[in-house]
This record gives structure tokens, sequence and C-alpha cells, in this order.
């Protein structure tokens, strides 16, 4: 049996991570989830997000069909975005992540303090030889 082929331009999974792990992607997508809101409400939601960096992250949702964007003309224009049908199927494996995440992540620190720990000491012993 071949091995999958993991290459950067062949592999679909790759191109789905360039969408989804960004970390404001993944929380403009959670601030959707239960439907339309305006543009503020979504900056209001996501703490420490940038107007840039959300104006840049709902473009590139939208241009990758996972968000719709509806102006209402008027002064100052209104603003809703909402997660389309696609959008929608993402939610189900975010939250999977999410799961794993607060299910794993404290095993995670300990590995990191851990190796740090271990670095430390390995580095103490070259300087005492």
């Amino acid at each position: 049996m071949k091995p999958a082929d993991i290459s950067h331009t062949a592999c679909s999974y790759t191109h789905v991570l360039e969408i989804i792990s960004n970390k404001w992607t993944a929380l403009v997508i959670y601030s959707l989830e239960n439907g339309t809101i305006r543009y503020g409400e979504i900056k209001r939601r996501i703490d420490g997000i940038s107007q840039k960096m959300l104006t840049q992250t709902l473009k590139q949702l939208e241009r990758d069909g996972l968000v719709s964007r509806k102006v209402t003309p008027s002064v100052p224009p209104i603003v809703d975005y909402t997660l389309t049908p696609l959008g929608e199927t993402l939610i189900p494996c975010m939250k999977m992540l999410k799961g794993w995440a607060a299910e794993h992540y404290p095993s995670v620190q300990k590995a990191r303090e851990s190796y740090l720990l271990a670095e430390a000491d390995a580095a103490v012993r070259q300087l005492k030889s």
C-alpha cells in the first residue's frame, strides 16, 4: 500500500488548515455560530482583535465562501455577517477540536514544562563540563 501524499501542494488538509488555523479565523467563526451579527458585535465578542485584523479575517472568510456579508445602505452603513451553509459545516469540526483542547491542553502544558526543565538541566550540565 502506497503511503498517503502529505506534501503541502497535494494534501487538501493543508489547504483547509491555511483557512482555519489563524486564531482570529476560529474566533470569528465561533462568533457567528448563532446567526447573523453586525461587525461591531463581532469586534466586541472577540477580545483583543484589531479592526484591521477583523476586517482582513472577514474578507478572507468571505473570499473562501465561509461567510456572507450584507450591507444595508444607511448612514453609517449597516454591515451584517453570517456563516454560509459551507461555513456552518465547520462548526462541528471546530467544536471537536475545542473539546480536545479542553481535555488535553493541560497535558501539552506539562509536556512543555518538562521539556524546558530538561533543556535547562542539559544546559547546566554542559556548562559544568
